[in-house]
């Protein structure tokens, strides 16, 4: 029989209810998906979903960002699991190398302690310490957004079992020649003193001088006069009309910054004839584009700048300078010499700097370890890693949403170059290389016998963290997770880790297992402020910190507001006044919930009334609405189905189907009517509690713990009210 539960009868509060229920799904252990196959809520033999959780970075709180990836996974698994699939949504968080030990180090700057001070060993055991302290604050604030993680499963890209997956990739790629020691072009961070990515590096818009000097017959133009010492190739399109006469490989003798010199003419067709004076002399030493010119014409190369910025002996009376100070003096030598053309005050370019420190990126030729991404491997169909990243999402094994980022994807991967993976930092996986002399040994403990020194450089995070979908179920072991569940069936992530993480696991997992990684990337936009700002703590009071609003308007409203109108590959605009409007809407679903127990008192719910013909027609629109929403959960169209679900709600079944049945049970004598109208309200209150449950689970979790139903299980593990395979709605009795 219904009753009404007395926590219905006081006004619904987050506050008391959210940690409560929770602990409730932490305990009942249903986030594990053997515990729910054990329990008998999952078929042994049910399909499997998993995602693993892309691992939030050790070095702080989760944001907007980490919030919006959270609310779209949980609903993917949510929904997973009602439908009875063995589900697993696997956590994780990254050691992020340069980023966490960047932070520490500042730390210790507040200290007046430099990492050098302390030593390799204690420095980390400070790093060490940072990141636990982070991890734990992360792993709250994920429990706090109500992510139904299976915790038993955790794993951190720095542990004993991602360590010995790092090194058997290694060790795998090396034996295969894919892993190679050269002297390659690198963004080098003289404030970092470390090699970076290029998704490590943030591109600054700044006004610069743009200077056209005069090199023998012919004008150049740039911005870094300080890198033109050893310049001694001048390069032109071999169609530029405005120099045939000039042949390639001629020779001529001109004035320079620091005396005379002999100058070599090139023609290359990748120089941009519209660009300055479309000829340009090279820097080969401190310019990836001018690196490929002289690898591609066996050009000799230079440095003239080391690793600290400074200039190095090639700048004669410069040496020693930093760049910054010698730039205005270089130009006013070659002033003086008759060979300054002009100077454009007003030239805009945009500069390379190091997301963490902030510094100058410096491209450098430096002897670094690179995985290559064109070689042919034997074992793998004589096919390249560029091959092997390319065939998944051409021949659709992989689907992008949305879709356009395919051509993305392709023209990237179409023009990736070797990837260093070297990086000059204590915090990291060691590289497992040791070196005695001209010998090296590569494997995966140190080698017997004195003398072997292992090679100071970590490994690029983006390493190990490609391992991620299927490290973290076990591999290299042949484990049952991993034959269960990998290739994972969903990555969800945002859209501008498509190349840096998403390509590096397709990379990964198309080498090492021969499989893809998953079957579907979501890509979620950036979270912006309503006036279309990128959300950061650099925007004060106006920034939307998650955890405050859970505390001021509860979990499900800030879920709702953050899927409704959020479509893939957009971002989203967040405002407060939105998430208030779903904490109205938290409070409309609880106190129709309170009137349907109120009017269901008495109801048997094991032996429901038969519908009259108007409540039939209510129904079947429900029915019909789910059949729907079914078919857009099956195709990530969240979205959609959010919104549907609260029109259903709030204006058919609150505004048409309670106020209606106000007038049959409270104005009306007709014993049928009346029967009919409690079993509409009783049946479509249950069905709406699971289809809404995905997206505001505290709220429906609470009121289906008052239902009135027999050995009924969590809302989180009973059955989705539409069975897709069958195409007919579920039993709701």
């Amino acid at each position: 029989m219904t009753t009404v539960d007395e926590k219905l009868l006081k006004p619904y509060n987050p506050k008391n209810t959210e940690e409560r229920i929770y602990k409730l799904w932490e305990d009942s252990g249903f986030f594990n998906p053997d515990v729910c196959v054990e329990k008998g809520v999952t078929q042994k033999d049910a399909k499997p979903f998993s995602i693993v959780l892309p691992p939030p970075n050790v070095t702080g709180n989760l944001h907007t960002g980490h919030a919006l990836m959270l609310v779209i996974q949980d609903i993917m698994v949510r929904y997973a699991r009602m439908q009875g699939k063995k589900t697993l949504w696997l956590p994780g968080t990254d050691h992020a190398a340069i980023a966490t030990q960047s932070k520490v180090e500042k730390l210790l700057e507040k200290e007046g302690i430099k990492k050098n001070d302390l030593g390799r060993a204690e420095f980390l055991k400070r790093v060490e310490k940072f990141a636990q302290d982070s991890h734990d604050t992360i792993v709250n604030q994920c429990k706090k957004m109500g992510a139904s993680l299976d915790w038993s499963r955790e794993a951190f890209t720095l542990d004993e079992k991602r360590n010995l997956a790092v090194k058997t990739a290694f060790k795998q790629m090396y034996d295969d020649g894919l892993i190679y020691r050269g002297n390659r072009m690198v963004n080098w961070d003289p404030k970092g003193q470390t090699v970076i990515s290029d998704d490590e590096i943030v591109y600054e818009e700044r006004k610069s001088k743009f200077y056209t000097f005069k090199y023998g017959p012919f004008n150049i133009s740039t911005v870094r006069p300080e890198t033109k010492f050893g310049d001694k190739y001048v390069v032109m399109h071999p169609d530029d009309k405005r120099y045939e006469k000039y042949k390639d490989g001629e020779q001529f003798e001109l004035e320079w910054i620091n005396g005379k010199i002999t100058a070599t003419i090139i023609k290359d067709k990748n120089i941009d004839m519209e660009f300055g004076t479309g000829v340009m002399t090279i820097t080969p030493w401190h310019s990836s584009v001018d690196f490929e010119i002289a690898e591609k014409h066996k050009l000799d190369k230079e440095q003239i700048i080391d690793k600290y910025g400074k200039l190095l002996p090639i700048a004669g009376e410069f040496a020693g300078m930093k760049i910054a100070d010698a730039r205005e003096k270089i130009a006013d030598k070659l002033k003086a010499k008759g060979l300054l053309v002009s100077i454009d005050e007003n030239y805009v370019n945009r500069v390379a700097t190091a997301e963490r420190t902030g510094g100058m990126i410096e491209p450098q030729i430096m002897l670094q370890w690179f995985i290559d991404v064109n070689k042919k491997i034997p074992s793998r169909g004589n096919k390249s890693l560029k091959e092997l990243m390319l065939e998944p999402v051409r021949e659709s094994k992989i689907k992008i949403i949305p879709n356009y980022f395919e051509k993305v994807y392709f023209n990237w991967i179409e023009n990736l170059h070797d990837w260093c993976i070297s990086r000059q930092i204590w915090y990291g996986h060691r590289i497992p290389v040791w070196y005695k002399g001209k010998e090296i040994f590569v494997g995966m403990e140190e080698p017997d016998g004195e003398g072997w020194v292992q090679d100071e450089d970590t490994l690029d995070t983006w390493f190990s963290s490609g391992l991620w979908t299927f490290s973290t179920l076990g591999w290299p072991d042949a484990t049952k997770d991993l034959k269960t569940y990998h290739p994972t069936t969903v990555l969800e992530t945002g859209h501008d880790i498509l190349f840096f993480w998403i390509a590096r696991m397709i990379l990964m997992s198309q080498y090492l297992l021969g499989e893809v990684p998953f079957e579907n990337v979501y890509l979620h936009g950036m979270v912006r402020t309503a006036d279309g700002k990128k959300m950061s703590k650099s925007l004060g009071e106006k920034a939307i910190d998650p955890l405050s609003i859970i505390a001021k308007y509860g979990n499900d409203a800030l879920r709702m507001s953050m899927v409704v109108g959020n479509t893939p590959g957009n971002d989203l605009k967040l405002n407060e006044n939105d998430i208030r409007g779903y904490g109205k809407f938290t409070n409309k679903i609880w106190n129709a919930s309170r009137f349907v127990f109120e009017q269901t008192k008495g109801l048997d719910a094991t032996n429901l009334p038969s519908l009259d013909e108007e409540d039939l027609i209510s129904q079947k629109e429900l029915e019909n609405l789910l059949k729907e929403v079914s078919k857009e959960m099956d195709e990530f169209r969240f979205s959609i189905v959010a919104e549907k679900l609260y029109h259903y709600f709030w204006h058919t079944f609150a505004d048409i189907i309670i106020e209606r049945s106000k007038e049959k049970i409270l104005k009306n004598n007709n014993a049928k009517e009346i029967q009919s109208a409690k079993a509409l309200l009783y049946t479509q209150l249950t069905t709406l509690l699971k289809a809404l449950h995905p997206f505001m689970p505290f709220v429906t979790e609470e009121i289906w713990s008052m239902m009135p139903i027999e050995n009924k299980n969590l809302l989180m593990v009973e059955k989705w009210p539409f069975d897709s395979a069958q195409d007919k709605p579920d039993d709701n009795h």
